[in-house]
């Protein structure tokens, strides 16, 4: 598997706290990522597509909110998968990466 974007990766974090609607993904991402990075509606939406469309993350359910229609999106557990991949990978580089500095350090 290649590496998640920054954007998927965090996306699927949020979605691995449970259903949400396309405004609370954009907010749990801003959070998760501490503000660095801010999802565009269209970045959202095209980021949701591709995760369905790779069977990642799946339609929950649709509801009707202040006149407009949410769409609720769920993590599958190929989802599960991908992202628990993708940890172990970016904990594997951040060992290397620690290991290398330690060592530049103690020079």
């Amino acid at each position: 598997m290649k590496p998640l974007s920054e954007p998927t990766f965090l996306v699927l974090t949020a979605l691995a706290e449970g259903p949400m609607h396309g405004y609370a993904v954009v907010q749990a991402v801003e959070a998760l990522s501490e503000g660095r990075t801010r999802l565009r509606v269209g970045t959202l939406y095209g980021v949701l597509d591709r995760l369905v469309a790779d069977g990642w993350a799946e339609p929950d359910r649709e509801e009707v909110h202040q006149g407009r229609l949410r769409r609720y999106y769920r993590l599958t557990d190929a989802g599960v998968r991908a992202l628990s991949a993708e940890v172990a990978r970016l904990r594997s580089n951040v060992r290397a990466a620690s290991a290398v500095l330690r060592a530049r350090e103690a020079r």
